[in-house]
């Protein structure tokens, strides 16, 4: 029985032409492999499932592949297939989050003076490098100033304010944007129509917009999907259900309610989402962003192209925010953050304080002395 790959893992891009959403830096990437100018050292920073990890392992096949196509690596010859199968032991990955010590470090700096044994470059992926020790930075220093003409490092993080000025000055930075929901609803249906499963493009379009720009959350949440419809084509509704997504439609009802001042609708469409068991966290985290659209619609000129819903849903939301006051707006949402952080801290009954929220705001709504 052939081992079972996840989705993710499945439809990762094998040349930079593949990457999504990251065209300014596999360009630069691609350039400099084709016109021999690789740097030694190289620092892949963004937010998790942009393809920092997937960039790396393309730039390790890129240097070493043996019939190299403009920059890209052919995935063909024996560097290519042995580096994407983990064989060759000269593209060498390390977790800095458990291999963060200066003991380890200076194991790898005795490696690094030993010549690739079957490739023409050797490459050190270290991934999540900002966990690296102080002790462990510094000994690194020297080795990523200076390294021997047949070492590459890659290095990739999601937290760049940790890692020291000394690090930064000797790599070559590149910065991975957040995936368009644009960009990856097109990837979702590729790769629904290459596994022969039909989607709504709606549900696409919802996946994308939940995965916060991250590819490999959107593939995860697309894989789970594929395992609970069976042959049934994914739907938006089904993807609602699977998710715990929030009804935009009724979370807009219940902004409607809240600028009103209509505390008795707002609590029934509360209790009509509890009964379809609710989490109370993340029904106030959807209730934020929704506010937050709101906001966005009152400050902005366009702001169709900032709410993160599909038109006719941010259409509805610009409608709501033209009732809105700012001021109340304000303290509606600085009342929903504080419940977010009592409910993950403190309360123990998390339904009443929620509702004890939703009372406050739409009574606030009424009368301003109210907050």
């Amino acid at each position: 029985m052939p081992e079972y790959k996840s989705l993710y893992r499945k439809w990762r891009p094998k040349t930079f032409a593949d990457v999504c959403g990251q065209e300014h830096i596999t360009k630069v990437l691609q350039n400099q492999v084709a016109s021999g100018k690789v740097s030694h050292a190289y620092l892949f920073c963004g937010s998790r499932g942009t393809g920092k990890t997937t960039c790396a392992k393309i730039l390790a096949k890129a240097v070493n592949c043996e019939s190299p196509v403009n920059g890209n690596p052919c995935n063909k010859c024996d560097s290519c297939v042995g580096i994407e199968g983990g064989r060759i032991i000269d593209v060498i990955e390390m977790d800095a989050a458990s291999n963060n010590g200066v003991d380890n470090i200076r194991e790898m700096r005795e490696e690094v003076a030993y010549t690739p044994g079957e490739s023409m470059k050797k490459v050190y992926i270290i991934d999540e490098v900002h966990m690296l020790s102080a002790g462990a930075f510094n000994a690194f220093l020297k080795t990523l100033e200076e390294p021997p003409p047949h070492i590459i490092f890659i290095l990739a993080t999601t937290d760049i304010g940790k890692l020291p000025a000394t690090i930064l000055s000797r790599c070559q930075r590149h910065d991975f944007k957040r995936i368009s929901p644009e960009t990856i609803a097109k990837r979702l249906n590729f790769v629904c129509g290459e596994e022969n499963m039909p989607i709504e493009p709606k549900a696409a379009d919802l996946i994308a917009r939940l995965s916060g720009g991250a590819m490999r959350d959107a593939l995860s949440i697309l894989e789970v999907c594929f395992a609970d419809a069976g042959n049934e084509p994914i739907t938006y509704e089904y993807v609602s259900k699977v998710t715990g997504y929030f009804s935009a439609d009724k979370m807009i009802a219940l902004c409607n309610c809240i600028k009103d001042g209509e505390a008795e609708p707002a609590l029934r469409i509360f209790w009509e989402m509890y009964a379809d068991s609710m989490d109370c966290g993340n029904f106030c985290v959807s209730l934020l962003e929704m506010l937050r659209n709101i906001q966005v619609a009152k400050i902005v000129q366009e702001p169709l192209k900032h709410i993160d819903l599909d038109k006719s849903e941010a259409e509805k939301i610009i409608k709501v925010s033209e009732g809105f006051d700012s001021a109340k707006l304000q303290k509606c949402n600085a009342a929903v953050g504080e419940t977010i952080i009592n409910l993950g801290r403190y309360t123990s009954n998390k339904r009443v304080a929620t509702e004890l929220m939703l009372a406050e705001l739409c009574f606030a709504n009424r009368n301003m002395e109210g907050m």
